[in-house]
């Protein structure tokens, strides 16, 4: 997809300003009740919704709602092309806990709101200690009743990167094995439209897509098989559609 470079470049202005801003001015948000203060995340990221609508032309659009629970926890296994998903995480769900690596709490300002969201860091000093803390948060999580967001493949990858060079890891038939919670598949296309560590984007509409869930109760290899056929075939058919449609 050719990228919009006035568009980007005023975009990534107005984001790179807005985050600033916001890091520093809601400190003492950081202070409140976890859920006060995830009011701050909430109108981060609709503010910057907003930005890529209006600047990038970029909007956003979700089909196969209904195979969402509409209440409880639950997990879903995401594909990871670009920060464009990531940002639409706590607009898409109410009140997600991600799994990510645990270095990125260490990040100024950012990582200081991420401790506070109350997400699950992966100790990765040993796969041990990774596999007990990703079972440990995750059944915090169940208690909770938040929606649990993991990505298979455990980074961004680009459009064209295959599951031969990113494979997808066995963590997530982890989480379920310990909490016997559904997982919902999310298919996208957002790395046609905003690439891995991009710096200049492009115009159209992102496609996020709920696949049927996948229930607790099956072997790890049959899981990890139908979690990767459906989220690859179904993101592989919505980038086509973005390339044929513009």
């Amino acid at each position: 997809m050719k990228p919009n470079y006035i568009r980007s470049l005023l975009y990534n202005i107005a984001f790179f300003g807005l985050t600033a801003i916001a890091c520093v001015l809601c400190l003492p948000a950081l202070l409140l009740p976890r859920k006060l203060a995830m009011g701050v995340v909430w109108g981060f990221v609709h503010t910057n919704a907003l930005l890529e609508r209006w600047i990038l032309n970029l909007k956003y659009e979700v089909r196969g709602a209904e195979h969402l629970p509409t209440s409880g926890a639950y997990i879903v296994a995401s594909k990871h092309q670009s920060a464009f998903e990531t940002m639409k995480l706590h607009i898409l769900f109410k009140d997600p806990a991600v799994i990510l690596k645990k270095e990125l709490l260490s990040i100024p300002l950012w990582g200081w709101y991420l401790a506070k969201s109350d997400v699950i860091a992966i100790d990765r000093s040993s796969r041990s200690a990774a596999v007990e803390s990703i079972k440990a948060g995750a059944l915090h999580m169940k208690e909770m009743g938040r929606p649990i967001v993991i990505f298979p493949q455990g980074t961004r990858v680009y459009p064209e990167t295959t599951t031969k060079e990113k494979p997808y890891k066995i963590g997530v038939a982890r989480v379920q094995d310990a909490t016997q919670l559904p997982i919902i598949p999310m298919a996208m296309n957002a790395g046609v439209y905003w690439p891995r560590n991009a710096f200049w984007k492009s115009s159209g509409t992102v496609v996020f897509e709920f696949l049927p869930p996948i229930e607790a109760g099956i072997d790890s290899t049959t899981l990890m098989t139908a979690l990767e056929d459906g989220i690859e075939n179904t993101s592989n058919a919505l980038m086509k559609e973005a390339m044929t449609h513009g």
